[in-house]
């Protein structure tokens, strides 16, 4: 009888602690998480480990690194700037800039993607496939330019247009910094236009040229910090085909870090997350004080991007005072306190006067390789993107035949006949072989290049070409040769008997000039040696 009424007050003794504790559980709200024990200042972590995986497992929410985050503040701060400004202008500029920004949010998930798996091979289709939504939104800038020719604001949309195949610095090594610069003087080429059209006319068509061009500043910037040599990729990362799957399917972090946003869980997923009606919600987490506020919410504006032409219509639009090319203050306080990395007045002297303002090329993996065209299209010849031709290509040609001749590489062409007229341009280590012209052989911007005169030719014009050989016969030794920005141009003539062999001439590259009486005297130097 003694043992039973000992339970019983056993009973009634766990009874009471067991009250005690229950009614314990509603401060525990207050201060923590019951679900995981944490206390405020501690990580939260994901619920789908409550169920399904061992308490003593668990993994801390995932951020993006600071490469993504800075990426996510240029596309807020500068690239944000000139969406707005061309928004003011309206019209095809603003539909372009929606395609501009659609194709950063594109590259910025390239750059997740390398954060998270390893580098396929450049030739494979795996790194085509990771590349395909970069080139497709970049194409889609430069098809609104193709298809408004007619447009007053052509100029704009070219501007815009050579400027966008900035983006393809992630396939630039070792310094993809330079092949910005290539760029922004591309870019230069059609923008300093505008600046002189309106300069005294239109402040806001100067303005928004200079919000474009200052995008080109910060990615310098960007790429100096987190690229200097080259993108990297995460050598202990999983294949970048199932990493872009995964992005694409929500279950990689592909947005800027949220409170409480699960962390991404290994192959295979998780269950959903279990839902916990009468749990009280989880105390706000401290954002990050450190990073910009451009990057605070980076998913919405992301979502506003399948818009179209209302992508900007809840864009914070930039006052006036707060522009540092309308506000003289604030540049010289901006220039008191560099942002970043400073470079020394004559490094920076010698960049921008270094590269001129001409249209650059896109790298190799960011081009859309065409089919090799030959075709006669009424008396002129269309020669296009034979790369690495086999054997000679031959054209053979009539006196009333013009020949134009662009993006070859490695190829060797034999024009038979004599022909009106050839133009060659942009192409690379191409070799022509002719017999007579009419008229001239024009060479724009083609490295490498070699010529060979079976017959006669008046004229050969060479621009921007480096590295040329010349072969010329005893009949065409009267031919003119016109070199502009060129070097390495070699001309060789026939010796005195036909066992000689050719001669090198070196076409002069440097050139001395003088004002004599109010005028400019060039003349060629020699050096005696």
């Amino acid at each position: 009888m003694s043992q039973m009424n000992s339970l019983t007050t056993l009973i009634k003794r766990l009874e009471a602690a067991t009250s005690r504790l229950e009614d314990m559980v509603p401060s525990l709200g207050d201060g923590s998480d019951p679900s995981n024990g944490l206390s405020p200042g501690q990580p939260q972590y994901n619920n789908d480990h409550a169920r399904g995986a061992s308490p003593s497992v668990s993994h801390d929410v995932e951020r993006l690194p600071p490469a993504i985050d800075d990426f996510d503040a240029m596309i807020n701060g500068d690239v944000k700037t000139y969406v707005n400004m061309s928004e003011e202008i309206g019209g095809l500029v603003a539909e372009q800039s929606a395609a501009v920004l659609r194709a950063f949010a594109a590259e910025r998930k390239f750059l997740i993607v390398t954060t998270k798996s390893k580098k396929p091979d450049v030739q494979s289709t795996t790194y085509m496939e990771v590349l395909k939504e970069l080139q497709s939104m970049m194409g889609a800038v430069n098809d609104i330019r193709e298809a408004n020719r007619a447009s007053p604001l052509f100029t704009h949309l070219t501007t815009v247009s050579e400027g966008i195949a900035v983006l393809g610095w992630i396939t630039i090594d070792p310094k993809p910094v330079d092949y910005v610069t290539d760029m922004l003087n591309s870019t230069k080429f059609y923008g300093n236009r505008i600046i002189t059209l309106h300069k005294e006319k239109d402040k806001k068509q100067v303005d928004w040229v200079n919000s474009f061009y200052a995008i080109f500043k910060s990615m310098s910037t960007y790429i100096e910090d987190h690229y200097s040599g080259g993108v990297t990729w995460n050598p202990k990362g999983m294949d970048a085909q199932v990493a872009l799957q995964e992005i694409q399917s929500g279950q990689l972090a592909s947005r800027s870090p949220q409170p409480h946003s699960s962390a991404p869980a290994p192959p295979p997923p998780p269950p959903p997350l279990p839902t916990f009606d009468n749990a009280p919600p989880p105390p706000p987490m401290p954002l990050n004080g450190s990073s910009s506020k451009g990057s605070s919410d980076m998913g919405a504006v992301f979502d506003e991007i399948s818009r179209g032409s209302s992508v900007t219509s809840h864009l914070k639009k930039v006052d006036k005072s707060e522009m540092t090319h309308k506000n003289p203050s604030l540049r010289a306080k901006d220039a008191s306190v560099p942002s970043g990395p400073v470079r020394s007045s004559s490094q920076t002297s010698t960049s921008s006067r270094g590269k001129s303002p001409l249209p650059g090329r896109k790298p190799e993996s960011m081009r859309t390789k065409r089919p090799p065209r030959k075709e006669l299209d009424g008396t002129k010849w269309l020669i296009e993107n034979y790369d690495n031709h086999s054997g000679m290509l031959e054209i053979k040609a009539q006196i009333s035949h013009s020949i134009l001749i662009s993006r070859c590489t490695k190829t060797t062409i034999r024009v038979i006949g004599k022909a009106n007229a050839i133009s060659l341009d942009n192409c690379t280590q191409v070799s022509l072989a002719i017999d007579s012209l009419v008229s001239s052989v024009d060479v724009i911007k083609c490295p490498k290049f070699e010529m060979q005169v079976l017959g006669t030719l008046p004229t050969i014009m060479l621009d921007q070409v480096d590295s040329a050989q010349i072969y010329l016969s005893r009949e065409s030794l009267g031919t003119e040769v016109f070199t502009s920005k060129c070097s390495g141009v070699n001309i060789n003539v026939p010796g005195r008997t036909e066992e000689d062999d050719y001669a090198e001439r070196p076409v002069p590259e440097q050139i001395k000039s003088v004002i004599r009486n109010g005028q400019v005297v060039s003349e060629i130097v020699e050096h005696a040696g």
